[in-house]
């Protein structure tokens, strides 16, 4: 039982760094429709607020457009301003 082992309840965390992309660019959409409300819930979090360019990996051209879709969808009532659980 001597032995240099080293035993682990969990297995370590080992990191893997996904690079980030923008799905805009990628995809190759021109136009963010903020009719199109569940694709707006992707870039918002459970409690209404838009994700910000780092967690999303979006470019700042999309996330400027991504908000505008959320801004306007809120304000045709397509989506709440504040909840507790959207998702």
């Amino acid at each position: 039982m001597a032995s240099n082992e080293v035993r682990y309840l969990n297995p370590p965390a080992v990191e893997v760094n996904k690079k980030k992309y923008c799905r805009f660019k990628k995809i190759g959409i021109k136009y963010i429709d903020y009719k199109d409300a569940t694709f707006l819930t992707k870039f918002v979090n459970e409690q209404g607020k838009v994700l910000p360019r780092r967690l999303t990996g979006t470019s700042l051209k999309f996330q400027r457009k991504v908000s505008t879709a959320v801004k306007r969808a809120r304000h045709l009532a397509l989506m709440p301003y504040v909840t507790d659980l959207l998702k």
